[in-house]
């Protein structure tokens, strides 16, 4: 057995080391959690990149994993710093507290525009795309009467209630969490707006510089709106809608969920006044937001810190399965367990009668290989396999 290495999540990054996490994280099939567990095995982003190969490879992948190169992060690095941009890593003191608290905290965010408006107290203000006037009306007002008080309004910058929200609080400072590159306008019709955000607030996304936004990217792009936020406020939404998954992250986040009432023969009420029947607060006005966040301002957080892996056990070798246990039984015993139904992996482990440290090391190799997933909430669903394994 080799003693699990921990690290310290308060101290900020040198340049070499911000790089090595540039890498590990824009390695395929390395998302946040998988990266957090790594840095918990092995100590450092530069000593889990050596052991992806291998690690990938056990889990069944043909072609072993191998992250983009120092020049490819390099110039990455170079393309946002020339821009005025910077990277903030979970590690750093400036991450924001808020966020931080959450299971798949990115590990690395780029940001446009001022890094000190991610540690203000923050609502996040989300609706439908093809909102009415009334609705881009009330968002702009509710944003700037927010943002007269002290918060910043946080969005997504989509057409409709998004844009009206961050319009509305421009004067008071706000934030675009964009679902591709930091450096991506979309819709191209927020060019303007994107600039002033830029000016008077902060632009941050997770995704690589200069990519383009695609379907998965926006789910995940909600989460980072609803965790940076003390509670989230629908404005008009179908029931169907992003604005709706933004809120159940939000729930799922400990986050307070909140929406405006509309009339029930509009579709585009559907949403908030499902919210509301089944227990979000009904909002009027800035009143009834504060009221119910009282002096909410992430101070609870007390500290940065990067969010807690699912796993604090001692970690076997890959040559120390226990039990006369080989990794293709272990394999097998997991993979039979799993369907395309996240699980708990407490009930995993009941389920295949192995241990924590084996299964730790036998569901990063097969996430690693791009088998599985590993979910917030310490759950885990299989991937579907195509031939590009």
């Amino acid at each position: 057995m080799r003693t699990q290495k921990r690290y310290n999540p308060a101290n900020n990054l040198d340049e070499q080391e911000r790089l090595d996490w540039l890498r590990l994280i824009r390695t395929d099939n390395i998302g946040p959690i998988t990266f957090y567990q790594l840095l918990e095995r092995f100590g450092s982003a530069r000593e889990a990149l050596e052991a992806l190969p291998e690690l990938s490879r056990h889990g069944g992948l043909k072609k072993p994993l191998s992250p983009p190169s120092q020049s490819q992060v390099m110039a990455e690095y170079k393309a946002l710093t020339k821009r005025g941009g910077s990277f903030i890593t979970a590690k750093d003191n400036s991450y924001p507290l808020a966020l931080s608290a959450i299971d798949d905290a990115p590990p690395v965010l780029s940001v446009l525009g001022n890094p000190a408006m991610l540690n203000r107290p923050c609502i996040a203000i989300v609706g439908a795309r093809n909102a009415s006037l009334n609705g881009r009306k009330f968002a702009g007002k509710l944003a700037a009467d927010l943002g007269s008080r002290g918060q910043i309004v946080v969005s997504g910058m989509a057409r409709g209630i998004d844009t009206a929200a961050h319009q509305g609080a421009l004067a008071s400072g706000t934030i675009t969490v964009v679902a591709g590159g930091v450096n991506v306008v979309y819709p191209e019709e927020n060019q303007k707006l994107y600039d002033e955000i830029i000016e008077k607030g902060a632009v941050i996304a997770e995704s690589a510089f200069s990519s383009k936004p695609f379907a998965a990217a926006f789910p995940r792009r909600n989460r980072i709106v609803s965790g940076l936020s003390a509670a989230v406020v629908v404005v008009e939404a179908g029931k169907r809608s992003g604005s709706l998954i933004t809120a159940r992250m939000a729930g799922e986040q400990g986050r307070d969920i909140m929406a405006v009432p509309g009339s029930p023969v509009d579709p585009r009420a559907q949403g908030p006044n499902h919210l509301i029947r089944e227990g979000a607060t009904l909002v009027r006005n800035a009143d009834d937001v504060l009221e119910i966040l009282m002096d909410f301002s992430g101070k609870g957080f007390r500290e940065p810190v990067v969010p807690a892996p699912n796993f604090i056990h001692e970690i076997v070798e890959n040559d120390a399965l226990t039990g006369g246990n080989t990794r293709e039984i272990l394999q097998e015993k997991i993979l039979s367990n799993l369907s395309f139904t996240p699980i708990n992996v407490d009930e995993l482990i009941r389920a295949c009668h192995v241990t924590v440290s084996e299964l730790q090391l036998i569901i990063m190799e097969l996430e690693l290989a791009g088998r599985v997933k590993r979910l917030p909430g310490n759950k885990i669903i299989l991937v579907e396999q195509d031939d590009k394994q």
